[in-house]
């Protein structure tokens, strides 16, 4: 799917899904103007090609993660090599490759403070090419969205 495929009628469905992602087919084919059968195919082929996801996005906190942290890493190498390394730790779930004081920036949700200690330690760290880091221990999320729209 190119661009030119992400048309205004695609452009709406994400906006909407954006906002309320567990929207029937059915209203969302009322909102739009289409037939029920034209939405979830449109829908399926922005899916399939990766354009969008629809995913259940919890509170860590009620699920036992006490401890969240942004980690800014320094890295000596082939940075796409350990940022594969760390995506692929479990309790990771953010990682970018940046530019400025690090290299990159990961996300991280731990148990407790022994459970950071472990990811920061033997994992992140004994990661060949990991020079440095520095942990940023969250205290409160103030805000998360994943509504931004298209353009």
């Amino acid at each position: 799917m190119t661009d030119q495929a992400l048309d205004s009628i695609n452009k709406q469905i994400i906006e909407h899904l954006q906002r309320d992602g567990r929207m029937s087919y059915a209203t969302l084919a009322k909102t739009i103007g289409l037939s029920e059968a034209a939405v979830r195919q449109r829908v399926q082929r922005l899916l399939d090609h990766g354009l969008m996801q629809i995913v259940a996005v919890t509170d860590p906190l009620t699920l036992g993660f006490a401890r969240q942290a942004m980690v800014g890493i320094k890295v000596i190498g082939d940075m796409r090599r350990v940022a594969d390394e760390i995506a692929a730790i479990p309790e990771v779930d953010y990682v970018v490759i940046c530019a400025g004081g690090y290299d990159m920036l990961a996300e991280l949700v731990c148990t407790d403070d022994e459970h950071l200690l472990e990811l920061l330690n033997d994992k992140i760290r004994a990661i060949e090419g990991v020079s440095a880091t520095e942990t940023f221990m969250y205290l409160k999320l103030a805000k998360q969205t994943y509504a931004w729209g298209t353009r």
